[in-house]
């Protein structure tokens, strides 16, 4: 069955039933369906997957009136990891983390300055394997309205935000393939506007999908 009407009919709810949609997604969050997962793993050796550093992302839900919103950064064109790439705020686990969690709550507040008091956690999503060495734990995080946001201008060319429902169509959920220093890779894109989300960004979006669709009717 495609759960697709019945997710943008719960994407769109307006602010009465907010609460109902925020606890909604916390329930499929806390028990997963056993459903598929694509990440960097088909591209990593076992050692190289075992040898990946521990990192986390926020991914921020926006509840705004009109529906709720994805809220994404685009990295600067300077940085060594991914510059210019559309991503989540986040980086790897320092050694005074108490967890991914709290790694993703910290990244955030220094890349963006959101603060963490006005995050709350939904949940965690399955680990994403990054090719160029990372496992990546992605944290689901619901805000309220109204917050300021203060860009750390040298990691943050700008921040953004997509509706939810965007990424909910499987159509736009295109795996791309190409061949980068003599090796094949493979990644899902997602275009939006003059953007393209691409990588480990699509893959955690499409793998939130993957885990609400299979808990909708």
């Amino acid at each position: 069955m495609n759960a697709q009407p019945a997710l943008i009919e719960r994407l769109g709810q307006d602010s009465v039933r907010r609460h109902d949609l925020r606890e909604w997604l916390k329930d499929r969050l806390r028990d997963p369906a056993d459903v598929p997962h694509f990440d960097g793993r088909i591209m990593m050796t076992p050692e190289a997957c075992a040898l990946a550093t521990p990192a986390a992302v926020l991914v921020p839900l926006v509840a705004r009136p009109e529906g709720v919103q994805v809220l994404l950064t685009r990295r600067t064109d300077h940085l060594s990891d991914h510059a210019g790439q559309i991503s989540f705020p986040g980086g790897r686990v320092e050694p005074h983390d108490a967890s991914e969690v709290n790694t993703a709550l910290r990244e955030t507040e220094e890349e963006i300055g959101l603060p963490r008091h006005q995050v709350h956690l939904l949940g965690t999503l399955r680990e994403y394997f990054i090719p160029t060495g990372y496992r990546v734990v992605p944290v689901v995080g619901w805000i309220e309205p109204p917050f300021q946001l203060s860009i750390d201008s040298f990691e943050v060319a700008e921040a953004f935000e997509v509706p939810l429902a965007y990424f909910f169509d499987p159509a736009r959920h295109v795996l791309q393939q190409d061949v980068k220093d003599g090796r094949m890779r493979q990644y899902y894109a997602i275009p939006w506007q003059q953007h393209n989300i691409w990588g480990a960004t699509a893959g955690i979006l499409v793998d939130l999908y993957q885990v609400l669709s299979a808990g909708s009717s």
